[in-house]
C-alpha cells in the first residue's frame, strides 16, 4: 500500500526542468509537424487544441481579465512544454510496453479516487493539476494513466522515477521511436532532461502533511515538485 500511495506523477514538471536544456536543433523535414514520434505526426494543428483545451480552462478558472491575463504571462512557454508532454506520453508508452507494463482504467480510477479525496473533491483536483502542472480537466485521466505508468515501469525496473535506470529506458525508447521536434519547439533529449538536470516528476501529495493545495499559479510553468499524465 505504501508504494501506492506514492502515486501523484507529475510528468509536466519533468518537462519544465527540462527547458533550460533545450536547444534549436532539428530539422524542417516534416511540414505542418510539430513533431514526429514513431513515423507518427504530431501536427500543429493538434498541439494548438492541446494548448486551446488549457486556455480555456485558465479563463474559466479566472474569469478577471487582468487575472487572466497573468496567467496566460507566467505561462508563455505552454506550446513547447506541451509538447514536450505529448512526445513524453508516447515515449512513456513504448517504454512500458518493451518492458510488458500495462494500466488499467480501475488502476487509474483508485489514483484518482485517492487523490481527490486528498485535494477536498473532483473539481479541487482538477484546479490543483490545472493550476501547478497546465494539465486540462478533460486531460486529467490520461495524466493519471501515464503517472501510474511510469510509477509500475519504475518498479518493474526495480527501481524509481529518480534514478538513471529509469531515464535510461526512456531514452531507449525515444531512440527507438526516432523523435523528430520542429526546430522552432527545442531539441529532444528525454535522459538530460531528467538525469542531468535532476527534476523529480514524482510528488507524493498523500503521505502525511502534504497538500496539492493551493498553488501559486496557473500552468506548467509553475515550480517543479520535489519527485513524478
Amino acid at each position: 500500500m505504501h508504494r501506492r500511495r506514492r502515486t501523484a506523477l507529475v510528468l509536466s514538471a519533468a518537462i519544465a526542468a527540462a527547458a533550460p536544456l533545450l536547444t534549436a536543433c532539428g530539422s524542417d523535414a516534416h511540414p505542418g509537424a510539430a513533431a514526429v514520434v514513431g513515423g507518427q505526426r504530431i501536427t500543429v494543428a493538434q498541439l494548438q487544441s492541446r494548448v486551446d483545451e488549457v486556455r480555456r480552462a485558465q479563463r474559466a478558472a479566472v474569469p478577471d481579465q487582468a487575472q487572466y491575463e497573468q496567467a496566460v504571462a507566467r505561462t508563455g512557454t505552454l506550446s513547447r512544454d506541451t509538447l514536450h508532454q505529448m512526445v513524453l506520453d508516447r515515449v512513456l508508452d513504448r517504454a512500458a510496453r518493451d518492458a510488458g507494463v500495462s494500466v488499467t482504467r480501475r488502476e487509474v480510477q483508485q489514483l484518482r479516487t485517492g487523490l481527490e479525496q486528498r485535494a477536498g473533491g473532483a473539481k479541487a483536483l482538477e484546479t490543483a493539476w490545472l493550476q501547478q502542472y497546465g494539465v486540462a480537466p478533460e486531460r486529467l485521466d490520461d495524466n493519471l494513466r501515464l503517472q501510474v505508468e511510469a510509477q509500475k515501469l519504475a518498479t518493474k525496473l526495480h527501481t524509481d522515477t529518480s534514478q538513471p535506470a529509469f531515464w535510461q529506458a526512456l531514452s531507449t525508447a525515444s531512440g527507438e521511436l526516432r523523435v523528430d521536434l520542429n526546430p522552432r519547439y527545442g531539441a529532444w533529449d528525454v535522459q538530460k532532461g531528467g538525469v542531468e538536470a535532476k527534476a523529480p516528476w514524482l510528488r507524493d501529495v498523500t503521505s502525511a502533511g502534504a497538500s496539492p493545495l493551493p498553488f501559486p499559479s496557473l500552468g506548467a510553468a509553475a515550480p517543479r515538485p520535489p519527485l513524478s499524465a
